[in-house]
């Protein structure tokens, strides 16, 4: 029995819903009260995680039975500015498809493993409300029937990101790494934002059936001209750069580690990470019209998996070699979107979304057997898995082993061109608002004179301190 238009719609509309609505109850419950129990919390998120996954699922299937490529959805009109529309639609073809199951299935694998793991954590109702709303966000992003869309669900992915990262608030390296992945999230995003504007300017919508065709994935070329593909692809390769942490934004993606082991293994080992490579999939008819963005993508890959490798063999700590892991492979994945190879990088997304996502959720254990392992050996040495370093000459070899140990001082780089000079915005933004409020509060600008205590009181501080109070 096949499914008409309207129940195969509902069911791919209500995918991202269900999380919508356990982060919209569990925030109002938390806003206007206490945190609910545990219990509560898990029976609100997972049961919607569940239904996602179910609606997902059924999305998929329907499509499948029904021989159908491309399904537009016009949901509703959200608002107009004078001649525009912005129309909530959902493309769902089969890149959609395919993320909507891995999104919805990997989110409820770690709501469900978060349950035993962060229990009687003092942030733990906290820690399920980022999960619905990275679940909201990642949903409608994979689902975005448009750019403008896209870009929601691509910064509430980012919020959340940051957040999880700084879950430790107590500490201050988990909100330093935090605010460091903010950062770097604000200046690429601007890429996209740009891209955004450019469709609407130069296509003259930013729906992706309009813009791209409605075509099966990946489509046909887009008919226009070679510059402006070219200025909008880079706009989109510095979006996915960013998200991706591909070189030179790389320097997030290790110090992201500092949040919560399940939050690692979901956003930096399995989603979060290929939103890059996702948005570049979507956007690849306007990808393949431009040499010159296939080339960078190659170049970036190619630079990233190579900085990656050399800097994983010198870490001495799990999930920092899983995280320059990680960069490697989403790194070859740029390559092969650069190349054209769009189906072989979907099938390279979702095995290694699933690899790394089992790889840090028992990086603990793996550890353990590692160590296990090395006393069994006890004096016997283990084969050598890399050759390459013994062909290049030793000066050049002890060079890259400094640069891996330094991380190519992209942290450093980071913090020079980056950090400080928005730092130092936000202080002066913040001057200039304390002084406005001044003025208009009349209050005087001038700090209030420190007023000097009574000789008696100075006295009395001496005494108790035990100074004497007599003169030599």
């Amino acid at each position: 029995m096949q499914l008409s238009d309207f129940e195969v719609g509902l069911l791919a509309t209500s995918v991202p819903l269900w999380p919508a609505l356990a982060l919209l109850m569990l925030g109002c419950t938390m806003l206007v009260h206490r945190a609910p129990r545990e219990r509560t919390v898990v029976a609100w998120v997972l049961r919607a995680l569940w239904l996602s996954l179910v609606c997902s699922v059924g999305t998929a299937i329907s499509l499948w039975v029904r021989h159908e490529d491309v399904l537009v959805l016009n949901v509703a009109p959200w608002f107009s500015a004078g001649e525009y529309t912005f129309e909530v639609s959902f493309l769902i073809d089969r890149l959609s498809a395919t993320m909507m199951v891995l999104t919805s299935a990997i989110t409820l694998l770690i709501g469900r493993f978060s349950v035993n793991y962060l229990h009687r954590e003092q942030g733990f109702a906290r820690f399920f409300l980022l999960l619905a709303l990275f679940a909201t966000g990642m949903l409608l992003l994979v689902q975005a029937g448009s750019a403008d869309l896209l870009f929601v669900g691509w910064e509430m992915v980012g919020l959340s990101s940051a957040m999880l990262i700084a879950f430790f608030q107590e500490r201050t390296t988990p909100v330093r790494s935090g605010l460091r992945a903010f950062t770097i999230y604000r200046l690429c995003d601007m890429g996209l934002l740009v891209g955004a504007v450019l469709l609407h300017h130069w296509l003259g919508t930013a729906e992706w059936a309009e813009a791209l065709g409605a075509k099966p994935w990946p489509g046909p070329a887009v008919t226009a001209g070679t510059w402006q593909m070219t200025v909008l692809g880079l706009c989109l390769v510095l979006a996915a750069m960013g998200k991706s942490a591909q070189f030179p934004f790389s320097s997030w993606l290790p110090r992201a580690m500092e949040g919560p082991t399940p939050s690692s293994a979901l956003f930096y080992g399995a989603l979060s990470v290929h939103a890059g490579v996702y948005l570049l999939l979507r956007a690849a008819p306007l990808l393949v019209t431009s040499p010159v963005v296939s080339i960078a993508l190659v170049g970036v890959g190619l630079v990233t998996a190579i900085h990656a490798t050399l800097a994983w063999r010198v870490q001495t700590d799990v999930k920092s070699a899983l995280a320059y892991g990680v960069l490697t492979q989403v790194g070859l994945i740029f390559a092969e979107v650069g190349l054209g190879l769009y189906r072989l990088a979907l099938v390279h997304l979702v095995a290694h979304a699933c690899l790394r996502c089992l790889q840090l959720l028992r990086a603990p254990s793996a550890l353990r057997e590692a160590q296990s392992r090395r006393a069994a050996l006890q004096a016997a040495q283990a084969p050598a898995v890399a050759v390459v370093h013994r062909a290049l000459p030793g000066g050049l070899v002890r060079r890259f082993y400094r640069l891996a140990l330094e991380r190519f001082a992209l942290e450093v780089l980071h913090e020079s061109w980056a950090m400080r000079p928005l730092l130092f915005v936000g202080q002066w933004i913040d001057k200039a608002e304390r002084y406005w409020v001044g003025a208009l509060s009349g209050w005087t600008s001038r700090p209030a004179p420190r007023s000097t205590p009574e000789p008696e009181v100075l006295a009395a501080d001496r005494s108790s301190s035990g100074e004497s109070t007599g003169t030599v």
